[in-house]
């Protein structure tokens, strides 16, 4: 049947329209046509309405007819009404490129290239063809042409476009994917290249040179685009010993080449061959020799050439000389990542190209712009230099098989690089659907609804054409920017591009030398550290592989670094089978650099992550490192204890909250995201989050005042005293307490007091059962007559007790009390009780007075232990802890009566108000807060680095050493904390003296 057997109504503009013809009318009118009216059958016409674009297809299909003379037409109408593949081919060709049309036109018969299924031709056969195509010889080691002028020309056209064609049908009709696409294409251009010399050296005559082309770009990665400069370098090698000559003669043949590719002749043009990438740029010579081509890279390249030598092969000519080109810049190129700045000049560069991308257009850009390909290029192209001098695995020139072995090989997560490979897949695709139309070259995607819609329908997408192609095309460039950002940007990259080559890459051999140039006392130890950790082929190994060179400098940064090593090895095998765990540290490096740093500078928290190592996920955020309130601490608490009917269960939830918080204290503490203020509140908010939670666990897990479900026998309290209730608590402080109960009506006191009892014994016991956690023990001495009082009394006990036989000092101790937990309102009527004694009417007594400068001098005396230097002692020596909280102590006994702000249990909150209500001098305050915060320090740091609690600062210069470091002093400078501590105690003592002692 053809078109005019149709019913009239059935070849209407609607039915026309309905087939997704854009031009209905015109289609109406081809189809009536001589041309077209007898093999435009039904089968056809579905045939042409199925393709990119309908109307394309269906004039081009028209002119080519038209141009044919009747032997060809005949064929060609006989394929079109019995051939259903070549029909296929031919139509879907026809549908998606309007140059392939052209060419048609120019060359009817030539459509019998589509007449058999595409397959794949080599690169031999396809340089072969061309050759032969101009005359020239393709079994000659040098071919020479065998004719001249631009019939050459015109014949390297035509056989060019004829085997373009070809690889159109496979992309677009047999779904051949883009990076076959690609490696087709740059075949295709080194055979153009190679017959284009051949037509060169017809010209130029018999040169006295060995000649050289070298792809780069593009063509050298055999990844080329439909419409793209060809990217090349040449180089030339004397054949009788005159350099001068050579060059010369290479240059004429560099020219015609050039000429060759880039003329328009009758048949059109084929791309330019673009040479600007050679030495010096477009201002230096457009010819070498090989030996000038080393000395320019070896004194006066810059960073942006051993990129592009990356991807540097040999593409014609003489290609023995075009390898030995390539092996001789090959080592600058894998040494580039050492160069000073490298990294950073590559970022910048990247910038650079994205600023000159201006204008309307730059939204629409394919390539250059944000989330365009020249992101995920240049991503793996900075990954395949920093890593790829120490590992060959990498070195393709190729952006997919790099990206595939970056992945392979553990630079790269699998997902990251599955997106990656994912969204370059799209953008390239696209980016061949853009330039086949008229194989001109451009990355802009087009704006006009026709083009958007012959574009997505031939990807596959029918239903809502430029919708779908829009949202596939965005979410692409999304995918393709935030990895590019993930790792173009990833800071381990400049941390390993600033190792030696042989460090990259850590041999036993060369481990061992560097284990003990970077100072770890046990090198051999380390060496058996570092190979449990990357021996085998699994694909944890190869990332530590790739950590370890740059963890080790990290570790050494510290003073322990055998530690630093031993610690990271004991997380790396307790989350070995934890896919998030080395690829955070790969991809996120500063959680790396922070994770080093903790291991090598604090034992403590090093032990609390090896008993919870999953801890590791906070270190790559601040957010995650500032320390919870008290508020949110008790909820998660009280939730945690909830969810467990048996007690050591529950206890066990509540001890990991506290190990965590425990963890993030001390990791803030180190890396000093957190002050010394900020540590002592959130020590002393865990310490009471966890009373709060014990205190729930003893009453029956359920209201801390009574229990679950039972109704209330006892009121009861926990009192914080000391530096938990001033929010001043340290890494090694108890927990000072008092318990308070009072029976409800109907209730003995005596059973209340039973109850209390129980409850307090009972949250000792939960808080002490047997663990590898920081213990926590509750300290009730500080009660009324201390160790010899009972351990619980009722309200009334404690009003008696206050009011007839409380001494000076337990007055003192009470500014201190706070509430940790319990009964609110019970806590409010012993606020009551306590006020008068350590807020007294009036100040303090004369004879209460010398009684505190006695206790004072009795515990200087006789606490302070055997041979301790008074001058290093933290908390008892000369101008220590004790000395500046006794003075504002007894600031406050004096005047808090008078002054509501000195009603703290903060010792720099009671000193701050003191101040400023002139019962201090301004600079006696300074001192005495100065004294306090570094004796404070010292101690938490003490704690931090040896794991052990103490009070002196350190006489073991190892220690010693510890403790400075986390401190932040530097290599060497262990001695200036022991002289900033003796002057800054010496100060605060002589203000003592003077305020506490009257002197």
């Amino acid at each position: 049947m053809n078109a005019s057997s149709f019913p009239r109504a059935a070849t209407t503009g609607g039915m026309l329209a309905r087939l997704g013809f854009v031009e209905p009318d015109r289609a109406e009118q081809l189809l009536a046509s001589p041309t077209l009216a007898d093999c435009v059958s039904s089968e056809v016409l579905e045939a042409i309405a199925d393709v990119a674009e309908p109307d394309l297809a269906l004039l081009a299909l028209s002119r080519v007819l038209d141009a044919a003379d009747d032997q060809v037409a005949a064929k060609l109408r006989a394929a079109l009404a019995t051939d259903p593949g070549t029909r296929d081919r031919l139509l879907s060709v026809l549908g998606v490129s309007e140059a392939v049309g052209d060419h048609l036109v120019r060359h009817p018969s030539d459509w019998e290239v589509l007449s058999a299924p595409a397959k794949r031709v080599g690169a031999g056969r396809v340089r072969s063809e061309l050759l032969t195509a101009v005359g020239a010889d393709p079994e000659r080691a040098v071919p020479v042409a065998a004719g001249h002028g631009s019939e050459q020309l015109d014949a390297l056209r035509r056989e060019y476009h004829r085997q373009l064609i070809r690889i159109v049908c496979a992309d677009v009709a047999e779904g051949l994917p883009f990076d076959s696409v690609a490696e087709d294409l740059s075949n295709l251009a080194d055979a153009a290249l190679e017959t284009a010399l051949a037509i060169a050296q017809s010209e130029a005559g018999s040169p006295s040179c060995r000649f050289a082309v070298i792809a780069l770009g593009k063509c050298g990665g055999r990844e080329l685009n439909y419409a793209s400069d060809v990217d090349v370098v040449f180089v030339v090698e004397s054949t009788s010993g005159d350099d001068d000559a050579a060059v010369r003669d290479g240059t004429r043949l560099a020219t015609a080449l050039m000429r060759a590719c880039s003329a328009t002749t009758r048949e059109g043009s084929l791309w330019e061959v673009d040479a600007a990438l050679r030495p010096e740029g477009k201002s230096g010579a457009l010819v070498r020799t090989l030996d000038s081509h080393v000395g320019y890279y070896e004194r006066w390249a810059q960073t942006w050439e051993f990129q592009a030598l990356l991807k540097a092969r040999p593409a014609a000519g003489d290609m023995e000389l075009g390898r030995q080109y390539a092996d001789a810049v090959s080592q600058f190129v894998w040494s580039a990542a050492g160069r000073p700045n490298f990294v950073d000049d590559v970022q910048a560069m990247r910038r650079r190209v994205e600023r000159s991308v201006v204008g309307a257009a730059a939204a629409r850009q394919l390539k250059l712009g944000p989330g365009g390909l020249r992101d995920v290029e240049f991503s793996v192209q900075l990954l395949q230099l920093v890593h790829g001098r120490s590992d060959v695995m990498l070195r393709s020139p190729n952006t997919m098989r790099a990206l595939e072995a970056l992945s392979i090989h553990g630079y790269v997560g699998l997902k990251d690089a599955a997106q990656l490979a994912a969204a370059y897949r799209f953008l390239r695709t696209m980016e061949h659907r853009i330039q086949m139309y008229r194989l001109k070259r451009t990355h802009l995607v087009p704006e006009s609804e026709r083009d958007l819609r012959r574009i997505a329908r031939s990807m596959g997408m029918r239903a809502h054409p430029q919708a779908e192609l829009e949202s596939a095309w965005r979410s692409s460039a999304l995918d393709a920017r935030r990895l590019h950002e993930k790792l173009f940007y990833r800071p381990l990259l400049q941390a390993v591009a600033r190792l030696d080559s042989g460090e990259a890459r850590l041999t036993p051999d060369a481990a061992r030398q560097r284990l003990a140039a970077l100072g770890f006392a046990d090198p051999a130890s380390a060496l058996r550290h570092i190979e449990a950790l990357t021996s085998g082929v699994a694909r944890r190994s190869a990332i530590q592989r790739t950590l370890l060179p740059v963890m080790l400098s990290w570790f050494a940064d510290g003073p322990d670094p055998d530690a630093a090593l031993l610690g990271f090895r004991q997380v790396s095998e307790a989350l070995g089978g934890s896919p998030w765990f080395l690829g955070m540290l790969r991809d996120e490096s500063v959680t790396a650099q922070r994770l080093a740093k903790v291991l090598g500078s604090s034992r403590y928290a090093s032990e609390l992550l090896q008993r919870a190592p999953e801890g590791v996920r906070i270190l790559g955020s601040d957010d995650e490192l500032v320390p919870f309130g008290r508020e949110q601490l008790e909820a998660e608490v009280l939730g945690a204890a909830s969810r467990h009917d048996e007690p050591e269960a529950a206890i066990q939830a509540i001890r990991g909250i506290r190990r965590r918080e425990l963890f993030r204290l001390s990791v803030g503490d180190v890396l000093r995201l957190t002050d010394v203020e900020q540590v002592g509140r959130g020590l002393s908010d865990v310490t009471m989050a966890a009373l709060t939670g014990a205190l729930s666990v003893a009453c029956g897990g359920g209201d801390p005042h009574w229990g679950k479900g039972r109704k209330p026998a006892v009121r009861f309290l926990v009192v914080a005293m000391g530096r938990m209730s001033a929010g001043e608590a340290s890494y090694s402080s108890d927990a000072d307490v008092m318990f308070v109960y009072e029976a409800v009506p109907g209730v003995q006191d005596e059973e209340a007091g039973q109850i209390a009892l129980g409850l307090a014994n009972e949250m000792a016991r939960l808080l002490t059962l047997p663990s590898a956690d920081p213990a926590l023990v509750m300290d009730a001495d500080l009660r009324p007559e201390g160790r010899n009082g009972p351990v619980v009394r009722s309200l009334d006990s404690y009003r008696a007790y206050y009011s007839r036989w409380s001494s000076t000092w337990e007055s003192q101790a009470l500014l201190r009390a706070g509430r940790a937990c319990g009964d609110g309102g019970l806590w409010k009527r012993f606020v009551q009780v306590i006020n008068p004694l350590r807020y007294p009417e009036g100040g303090l007594a004369s004879e209460q007075r010398r009684e505190i400068r006695k206790l004072k001098a009795r515990v200087e005396a006789e606490r302070l232990p055997r041979g301790a230097d008074p001058t290093l002692h933290t908390k008892l020596g000369r101008g220590g802890l004790s000395d500046v909280e006794w003075t504002v102590q007894l600031l406050q006994m004096d005047h808090a009566y008078a002054v509501e702000g000195l009603r703290t249990t903060s010792t720099l909150e009671a000193l701050a108000c003191a101040k400023d209500n002139d019962l201090i001098a301004e600079q006696d305050a300074e001192q005495l807060t100065s004294a306090w915060t570094l004796a404070t320090r010292v101690r938490n740091a003490i704690m931090l680095a040896t794991g052990r609690p103490g009070d002196v600062v350190p006489g073991d210069a190892r220690a010693l050493a510890r403790t400075a470091h986390v401190m932040g002093y530097g290599p060497g400078e262990s001695q200036e904390l022991v002289e900033d501590y003796r002057r800054t105690a010496r100060r605060a003592r002589r203000v003592v003296e003077r305020i506490f002692y009257g002197e």
